[in-house]
């Protein structure tokens, strides 16, 4: 469980430029919040990324004097306990039902569809058993489209804007480019990668009829240490700019064996922007890697600055350098749910969350009750060198970054939903 001294607490207000004397000490008991990611195996660098921002919002909110409840309730910290799912779906239920019993109330998970398709159904079904114990899910990356459509739940709420909604910001840039004409489809093959394909696919032949998918591929996820035949494929295949979901290291993998097959072809992803694909790309990357994302360090406005510059002063180790405003959005807002609601109860606090609306360091999002799905703005990036027009902070001290090239506003990333919101009687 992680929470602040007194001691701890004014150090961090002056790193935050807080007055000390206004802060107001938390008095009562903390409201546990519960981390299930991957903390070890070939993914055990990502769910690390994610303690880091998770603890760091939790700190903020600590450091003024944590979760405001009013005279009954006093003010409460928010405690951040880590349980580590191994990259396994049976691991990370295994971990609910430990999170639960030791008193969590909120869940956060994110780095897997999978894993968060199958929580919303364990947690659909303790809430129903359980009454009096029953808990929130909090996705932060999770991006599956079905999760806030077909199985969109009460009790779950995602603050990533979808697969669906990432590939238009992507085909906003890539229908633009008028001398493309072939790409190549790859992915993780789970429902994630599953879905980045097929709309991919869709929104090529709505908006890019010229365009030839000439290839296209599912991976095993998190298994595969050689992308050596993989990119010789997506060589031979004479594809001119790639399509991928991928992250983590099999995002980093697949570019660096790109670079050593000498493909010159853009990537068009979700995560290029960090966990090594900036650098294992190098050079070979700058004008060509092409990243989605809710937020970029180079964004250019004083508040956003700010906020990324306090990110590296409380983690400075380069490889630490992932931070992600919709975390920080997502903390706030559960924040804000509790103390409007002015209540623990699940009921009272999930009916402000789906409502909730947030501004955090010049960053704006609000969360739609029809389908608990976070509607926010969109940016995307081109990989250049540290030092261009437009490229004042690097990625993880390799000398690159990204320059944003395209802000898609929330009403215009919005997608419509299927949802059927089933909604319970206190």
């Amino acid at each position: 469980m992680f929470i602040l001294s007194v001691k701890a607490l004014k150090l961090l207000a002056v790193a935050l430029c807080v007055p000390v004397l206004a802060l107001a000490q938390p008095t009562s008991a903390p409201i546990k919040v519960a981390m299930i990611e991957s903390l070890s195996g070939p993914f055990g660098n990502t769910g690390e990324a994610v303690f880091r921002n998770l603890i760091w919002a939790m700190e903020r909110v600590n450091a003024r004097g944590g979760v405001r409840l009013g005279a009954a309730g006093g003010n409460r910290p928010l405690a951040l306990e880590r349980y580590d799912s191994k990259g396994q779906t049976e691991e990370a239920l295994s971990a609910l039902k430990s999170a639960i019993d030791d008193g969590a109330q909120f869940i956060m998970q994110g780095n897997s569809s999978a894993t968060a398709a199958a929580l919303i159904d364990a947690i659909n079904k303790h809430n129903e058993r359980e009454p009096g114990k029953r808990v929130l899910f909090l996705n932060y990356a999770a991006v599956d489209p079905i999760l806030t459509n077909e199985k969109c739940s009460f009790w779950h709420f995602r603050f990533d804007a979808h697969a669906d909604m990432r590939m238009t910001a992507l085909m906003d840039v890539l229908k633009e480019d008028k001398a493309l004409k072939s790409v190549y489809i790859i992915g993780q093959d789970y429902s994630f990668g599953h879905a980045v394909a097929r709309e991919a696919k869709r929104q090529l032949a709505l908006l890019r009829p010229d365009v030839q998918v000439v290839g296209e591929e599912l991976h095993p996820m998190g298994r595969v240490k050689d992308f050596l035949p993989y990119a010789a494929k997506i060589k031979a295949s004479g594809a001119q700019a790639v399509i991928t979901g991928n992250f983590g290291n099999d995002l980093t993998l697949l570019v660096k064996a790109a670079k050593e097959v000498g493909f010159e072809g853009k990537f068009y992803t979700f995560y290029g922007n960090a966990l090594g694909a900036p650098a294992a790309m190098g050079d070979a990357g700058i004008g060509k890697v092409v990243a989605v994302a809710d937020w970029l360090p180079n964004v250019q406005n004083a508040q956003s600055e700010a906020f990324y510059q306090s990110f590296r002063q409380r983690f400075p180790n380069p490889a630490d350098d992932y931070v992600h405003m919709r975390m920080q959005l997502m903390v706030e807002s559960l924040v804000q749910a509790i103390e409007k609601a002015g209540t623990m109860n699940s009921i009272a606090v999930a009916a402000q969350l789906e409502r909730a609306r947030v501004t955090f360091s010049s960053q704006s999002g609000a969360m739609r009750a029809s389908d608990h799905q976070f509607q926010q703005p969109l940016v995307v990036g081109l990989m250049d060198k540290q030092g261009s027009p437009g490229v004042k902070f690097d990625v993880e001290g390799s000398g690159y970054g990204f320059r944003v090239i395209k802000t898609i506003a929330a009403a215009s990333a919005e997608q419509p939903t299927t949802c059927k919101m089933q909604r319970p009687v206190q």
